[in-house]
């Protein structure tokens, strides 16, 4: 059987196949289901064997009587990789979206080559199952509107997760001004109502909390303006109150 090479092996497949034999033809004499490994089969060939997933399998029509050379068996053996690669990022993100590089990373730590896993990314963002741009603007949107963060706090975290600085100046540029300011008046008016204290230590708690999450100097100044002038209209308010 002969099989046209999509690519060439890399060094993990090679590592798997070391032991079989060059230029020799291999008969599989048995095919095993593992019973502690879903939908993967050890095939063998006399003393020789390798592993691979139920759907590769069917695929290369690797059944009792069936032969190969080592060569097709390199081939077999990274459409599994790849196959074992895609399943894992679809694993991955069963939970919640995630970023190409959060997903490289998470390949890796399960020992796929490189090769593969670049393959393997451009599956899942050709399929949309992986997406940084809408990531991004989904990440931003929502930092802003429930986590009340400011961009700065929001760029920070995009660059860790591996976004593109040109996505995350596309994804903050759709956050308005007001919205951001918004985020950061309720965020500073509830930590504002929980201090005591004069003015001064009210002023200096609040600003340094609201620049801790990442909003500017020039929005915090702003918002501390607001807090101010609303403490001193309630005072009035109070001071009239009192005199009625």
């Amino acid at each position: 059987m002969v099989i046209q090479l999509d690519s060439e092996p890399d060094e993990q497949d090679v590592q798997i196949l070391a032991d079989f034999p060059e230029d020799e033809e291999l008969i599989i004499t048995r095919v095993e289901r593992l019973k502690k490994s879903n939908y993967r089969y050890l095939i063998h060939f006399g003393a020789y064997n390798v592993t691979v997933h139920e759907d590769v399998m069917i695929k290369y029509r690797m059944i009792s009587g069936s032969s190969f050379v080592k060569a097709d068996l390199e081939e077999i053996v990274a459409a599994d990789e790849r196959q074992r690669a895609y399943v894992e990022g679809l694993k991955y993100l069963e939970r919640k979206p995630r970023t190409a590089q959060e997903m490289a990373r998470r390949l890796r730590e399960k020992e796929i080559g490189e090769t593969v896993i670049a393959e393997v990314l451009l599956r899942l963002q050709e399929e949309r199952l992986l997406d940084d741009p809408l990531y991004a603007k989904q990440w931003a949107e929502q930092r802003i509107t429930n986590q009340r963060k400011g961009k700065m706090w929001i760029r920070q975290e995009l660059r860790e997760k591996g976004i593109d600085k040109s996505l995350i100046s596309e994804a903050l540029d759709q956050i308005t001004p007001e919205q951001e300011m918004e985020s950061a008046l309720q965020t500073g008016r509830k930590k504002w109502n929980l201090l005591r204290g004069d003015i001064n230590e009210k002023r200096r708690k609040t600003g340094a909390f609201l620049m801790r999450r990442g909003f500017s100097g020039e929005m915090v100044r702003q918002v501390i303006q607001i807090l101010r002038a609303e403490e001193d209209s309630a005072g009035e308010e109070e001071e009239i109150f009192d005199l009625d």
